[in-house]
């Protein structure tokens, strides 16, 4: 019997990812894509390591899933990340098509939904708040010791 995992268990594992990118020192952010019920990449942000604002863990993830899969769209995939995608990486998940995203804490001030366009791609099925709680307390104690 082969039991499918549920969008708490994919998101305890984008959370994984952001721990490592707090323990970086990096903004935590965590992100995994899932295709066929199976984790086919993994990310957190790197902006700080790389020197490059364009390094978030949405686009990390992306370009490994396409690797991984041969491809450049991810029409079959869900992408579960722990905040809220930015209007950069919303566009980039519109050119990769892709077919749904699960999001843990909203981003209230750089997240995709302040701006009123449809920024992803029409096929794209939104789920958002899977555990918001444990991305938004991560989030703000991270933002906390920096203060």
């Amino acid at each position: 019997m082969i039991l499918q995992k549920t969008h708490e268990y994919y998101m305890g594992e984008a959370l994984k990812e952001a721990h490592k990118a707090f323990a970086a020192e990096e903004v935590p952010v965590g992100a995994v894509v899932v295709c066929e019920d199976r984790i086919i990449a993994r990310a957190h942000n790197l902006c700080e390591r790389l020197h490059d604002v364009t390094a978030h863990a949405e686009m990390q993830a992306i370009t490994s899933a396409a690797n991984h899969l041969g491809g450049k769209y991810l029409n079959q995939c869900t992408l579960y990340v722990t905040l809220e995608p930015c209007v950069m990486c919303a566009g980039a998940l519109n050119w990769a098509q892709l077919g749904s995203l699960v999001y843990g804490a909203t981003d209230e001030k750089r997240g995709y939904t302040n701006v009123r366009l449809n920024l992803l791609h029409p096929k794209t099925n939104v789920i958002s708040g899977v555990d918001a709680i444990r991305s938004s307390d991560l989030l703000k104690r991270f933002f906390q010791l920096r203060r």
